[in-house]
């Protein structure tokens, strides 16, 4: 076994007698086949130290106690109950007989501070990742469709925001409503707030309780300083628990050892019409990294149709990050950042005296910080644990509403390498958010400051059954203050026939749990007619909404040079929210009675939503690559008996069913880099947005070793164009930049 700098374990692995050489720390794509390295019981058992063993049966009981015994013994893997039986009483091997402590391959930290273009297909597809089961394993490896974005891939797209870094992956929906606002999408369901999609940063969950969903606009950091963004496409509540119904993004930085030396990056151009950032990297010792990062950007609202733009933008971010190693064993990460930002935002906002409906432009205001800590410890060759605790706060001031909102968060986790080749990982977490909020007359939250706790508990483990065979078993448990006790099962197997391909399949439950949206909301909005106005009221009676999602893959390189991943989902979802109207009441008011008609949140849709989703790596020459992606989905809603909602239309014609992108990156003689995206998405009817083809070029020249000029053109296919309604549209935009290290 050896620990990764982060803390984790990794099992050892060999490769195929026959593989051709790699480089130092590189394995082929065979190398998951047949690593078990528990091959029956341990011959020559060693012995870890008596307090260690004494933490580690503690640890032990706390899982039993969280019911992996339990869901083990439902499901009669009567080899696995023996397996824990015998392997919770003494350590387990730590290496295949005969075999050697290696690492799976490069890490992405590594592998982004360089040029990915110099990495084989092989190597690649060999980047850790740790979204699909909280722990690192190569991609290839992982039994689940998830795809990697690097900061190399960021960069060489040109793009500016972690949003539009995430259209570079299969399968996400990426619509810009204004300048400042995203609808995004994993198989579907884009909305502004993406309420499916559970999003998190250095694994601190950015999901707001108040709306349900993600607001993009405030998620930044220095994008040199992103080490990967892992997307999980499918649902991921089994270790990550609710909202993560149709995907996980999951946003990871670099180390500060990783980010060492001065780094400044700035520029501008029409539509960036200005942006800086900058970066500092020390040590103290050789065990003890540091950094801290400031950045600032102003950019240019959108096209709007029917007269002045809007939605300018500027934001002012800074942070920091430490990381030590106080012993061989331990890691400690420290770091936060700080944000303050304007956004313009236009908004139709109800009043009940006249006139009733008045639009209201102003800028949004929008501030935060962050502060986490986390703290990894390698118990012995088997077993690590890992403690991390973090702190949010958030500030919104909108046109129609205000909310103010403070987090609190404590996690731990155990890893455990078990006799059998089985890989076990379980963890416990508690959270506390309390929000204090305001607004018009004609939007309101009862009680307007609200406390919620959130208790979860996971586990999973990984068993292989036979050569080149293995499966996943885990779930999720918690109890929230809105609908109780939730618990996300998840199932998956993995065969590698040969070294080349790798097949999965998976079957998995996970729900998306009320908001205070649907519960405390009070929501009047002007209707037809004198005195009429139409109500969204929440209350108790909405529920979780819920899916069963099929998924099966299949990875293979099919040359040298070529490498296809594909995935194909069904997915069966039921008591999705529905707007019913009830009885209209009249009330008293200042002018005289109104008529209220109202809506109440409740679970009357069901449906479901299916497609394939293929991507591609082909490196045509040693200076010329190809990314190639297709997605097709196709939704299916219809309302329950009884219902009469009439928002579930908008959406079933808000998804794209084909989407394809194709990217080429070269490096060229002289330390030229070209670099271009090109996309098409298909209409989406229910916004009244045709299709659509993009195309993003980006030329740069490496001057010096540490100075790089560039100039990217991103939307160049057109003058402006709609990809969402209810906004503004996306204008071509040509900016320079330089960035300078040293």
């Amino acid at each position: 076994m050896e620990a990764t700098r982060d803390g984790f374990l990794t099992r050892a692995v060999r490769g195929p007698k026959n593989a051709v050489p790699r480089r130092a720390g590189l394995q082929p794509l065979g190398v998951i086949r047949g690593s078990n390295p528990h091959q029956g019981l341990c011959k020559n058992r060693r012995h870890m130290p008596s307090r260690d063993r004494g933490t580690l049966l503690v640890l032990v009981a706390i899982t039993v106690g969280l019911g992996y015994v339990v869901v083990v013994a439902t499901l009669g893997l009567g080899r696995a109950v023996t397996m824990v039986m015998l392997g919770f009483a003494a350590d387990a091997c730590a290496a295949e007989p005969g075999g050697e402590a290696t690492t799976t391959g490069p890490t992405a930290e590594s592998a982004a501070t360089g040029d990915l273009t110099a990495l084989s297909l092989e190597e690649l597809m060999n980047l850790p990742v740790t979204s699909v089961s909280r722990r690192p394993e190569p991609r290839v490896a992982a039994p689940a469709p998830i795809y990697v974005i690097t900061e190399e891939d960021i960069r060489r797209a040109g793009v500016t925001t972690l949003a539009d870094a995430l259209r570079l992956a299969p399968g996400m929906q990426v619509a810009r409503i204004t300048a400042n606002q995203w609808a995004v999408g994993v198989r579907g369901f884009g909305t502004r707030l993406a309420r499916s999609i559970l999003v998190l940063i250095d694994g601190r969950s950015v999901y707001t309780p108040l709306f349900a969903g993600t607001y993009w606009e405030v998620q930044d950091t220095l994008l040199e300083d992103v080490d990967r963004i892992e997307i999980i496409r499918g649902p991921g509540g089994a270790i990550w628990g609710a909202n993560a119904v149709n995907g996980v993004i999951n946003i990871i930085t670099k180390s500060a050892a990783a980010t060492q030396g001065a780094l400044v990056s700035a520029g501008g151009g029409n539509e960036e019409r200005g942006f800086v950032g900058a970066r500092y990297g020390g040590a103290v010792g050789d065990n003890f990294h540091y950094r801290v990062y400031s950045k600032y950007f102003d950019r240019d609202g959108g096209f709007n149709p029917s007269g002045r733009s809007f939605d300018d933008w500027h934001m002012t971010r800074e942070g920091f990050r430490t990381d030590w190693d106080p012993t061989p064993h331990d890691h400690v990460q420290f770091q936060g950042d700080i944000y303050d930002s304007d956004a313009g935002e236009q908004e139709q906002v109800t009043q009940f005296t006249a006139p009733t409906l008045r639009v209201v432009t102003q800028d949004a205001e929008l501030a935060g910080g962050d502060l986490l800590a986390r703290w990894r410890r390698v118990i012995s060759s088997t077993a690590d644990i890992a403690l991390g605790m973090y702190y949010d706060n958030t500030f919104r001031h909108e046109p129609i509403f205000s909310e103010r909102r403070n987090t609190y968060d404590v996690d731990f986790q155990n890893h455990l390498l078990l006799p059998f080749g089985q890989d076990l990982v379980w963890g416990i977490e508690y959270r506390h958010t309390g929000d204090h909020t305001g607004g018009v007359p004609t939007v309101m939250f009862t009680p307007r400051d609200r406390g919620d706790d959130l208790f979860t508990s996971f586990v999973q483990d990984e068993i292989p059954l036979w050569d080149g065979v293995r499966v996943t078993l885990g779930s999720k448990f918690e109890h929230n203050d809105y609908s109780g006790f939730e618990w996300q099962p998840s199932g998956r197997i993995a065969w590698t026939p040969d070294e080349r391909q790798m097949l999965w399949a998976g079957v998995s439950r996970a729900v998306r749990t009320p908001s205070r949206i649907e519960h405390d909301l009070t929501l009047t909005a002007a209707a037809p007619g004198p005195d009429s106005f139409a109500r969204v009221i929440g209350d108790d009676a909405f529920t979780s909404e819920k899916v069963i999602a099929y998924e099966a893959g299949h990875r293979i390189q099919v040359l040298p040079q070529l490498f296809v991943d594909t995935a194909l989902f069904y997915n069966q979802y039921s008591d999705l929210l529905t707007l019913e109207p009830k009885a209209p009441f009249t009330e008293p008011g200042l002018g005289g009675p109104r008529t209220i008609m109202p809506f109440f949140f409740r679970n009357k849709l069901h449906g479901e939503s299916y497609g394939i989703e293929v991507a591609a790596d082909a490196a045509l020459t040693d200076w010329w690559r190809l990314h190639g992606a297709y997605s097709f989905l196709r939704i299916e809603l219809r309302r329950d008996p009884g219902s009469l909602d009439f928002v579930h239309q908008p959406v079933e014609g808000s998804s794209p069913q084909h989407q394809v992108t194709v990217r080429s990156t070269m490096n060229l003689p002289y330390q030229v880099q070209f670099d271009g995206v090109l996309r098409y998405v298909d209409h989406l009817p229910a916004q009244h947005v045709g299709s659509y083809v993009t195309l993003d070029l980006r030329l740069a020249k490496q001057v010096t070793q540490s100075l790089e000029l560039s100039v990217v053109g991103l939307n160049l296919a057109q003058d402006h164009h709609a990809e969402f309604g209810g906004g503004t549209e996306v204008q071509r935009g040509v900016y320079g930049q330089v960035r300078w290290r040293w």
